[in-house]
């Protein structure tokens, strides 16, 4: 397999009484991520760009919505299920990137956090940036927060 690269998108809509949970961090905000699991679309992209890089099956195969073993499921646990398969395949993390977009809340202020947390989880360096839509479309809104992840692995066997 040697090097691959990977892209992972995830999306949530936001709903009032939810915490909020975004690179394993929880937030302080009016509204959190709704989902069958935690809702952490920064767990979720860095899941499904690991899978495609390690030539694996997207998120939703992995962990399909409405099944009741992965009901309330933290982007943590997911994680750690993502990096169990891709051991069994012989790859692993070199490094993963994620990109948070929304208008709020400000990442800067949890974006250490959140490195900090995702690479303990990952095992691997990870990176992470945020941008806003300029109001335009559902982040813009205020309606939801997406995050799109890249990730690079490395074949072990």
């Amino acid at each position: 397999m040697g090097m691959r690269v990977g892209l992972g998108v995830d999306a949530h809509r936001l709903e009032p009484g939810v915490p909020l949970v975004l690179g394993l961090v929880g937030i302080e905000h009016p509204t959190g991520l709704a989902g069958h699991s935690d809702g952490d679309v920064v767990a979720h992209a860095v899941c499904d760009a690991l899978l495609a890089a390690s030539g694996g099956p997207d998120i939703g195969v992995l962990f399909p919505s409405g099944a009741p073993e992965w009901k309330g499921v933290t982007g943590a646990a997911m994680i750690a299920h993502v990096l169990e398969w891709m051991s069994a395949e012989g790859a692993e993390p070199v490094n993963v990137h994620a990109v948070i977009v929304c208008e709020s809340p400000r990442i800067g202020p949890h974006r250490d956090a959140m490195q900090e947390a995702l690479t303990r989880a990952v095992g691997a360096p990870v990176s992470v940036h945020a941008t806003t839509t300029d109001q335009m479309g559902f982040t813009g809104r205020g309606e939801g927060i997406s995050c799109q992840a890249v990730a690079l692995v490395e074949a072990t066997a």
